[in-house]
């Protein structure tokens, strides 16, 4: 790619460009709640912050895996032990879903969000459930300086049969608490080209 990057040194960050082309193809795009973004046929993950969007894309999204802010000792030690990575043979599926809280959240401290994620909302123990079967990777966006459309960006792969699983996990995470925080959300599926 001829892009230049704003950080090609750093292997926790990256880019998504939605456009025509791209190792994965779009196999559902859906906006859950606020904005859309322009419907791509085809995501491509490049490792990076890409700085300029690449020329014929419709869109491009950046982020950067960083520290767990909400999780405790215990809770990291878990999910080391059963988390896989990303980028399995087997996992020809994934979803990536995007999402902007409300200023509400962000005006919250970070013990008070803390308590809404996990003691009301337990999205860490809904997400332990599924694991290893999907692996996830989430960016965050908003570190950066820039006025960037997301606050996070979630990559999640798995295999073909466990699309059951992906959608029961996803529909209870948007039935908590911490959902009501969300003010933007687009959905979109994704299948190895």
């Amino acid at each position: 790619m001829t892009n230049s990057m704003m950080n090609s040194d750093n292997p926790r960050a990256f880019s998504f460009i939605g456009g025509t082309s791209g190792t994965w193809t779009v196999a559902s795009q859906r906006t859950v709640s606020g904005d859309p973004i322009g419907e791509a046929s085809s995501v491509e993950m490049s490792p990076g912050l890409l700085a300029d969007v690449p020329a014929g894309a419709l869109w491009m999204l950046r982020g950067v895996a960083t520290n767990d802010r909400y999780t405790t000792s215990a809770e990291k030690a878990a999910l080391l032990k059963r988390q896989k990575p990303v980028g399995r043979a087997s996992s020809s599926r994934a979803a990536l879903i995007l999402l902007r809280k409300s200023p509400a959240w962000w005006a919250l401290a970070q013990d008070e969000r803390r308590d809404i994620l996990e003691e009301h909302s337990h999205h860490i123990a809904i997400g332990m459930r599924y694991l290893p079967a999907v692996a996830r990777r989430l960016l965050h966006c908003r570190d950066f300086g820039t006025a960037e459309p997301f606050d996070f960006i979630g990559f999640l792969d798995y295999a073909p049969g466990d699309d059951d699983a992906f959608d029961e996990m996803l529909g209870q995470l948007r039935a908590t608490r911490e959902w009501s925080f969300m003010e933007r959300e687009i959905d979109i599926r994704l299948e190895k080209a």
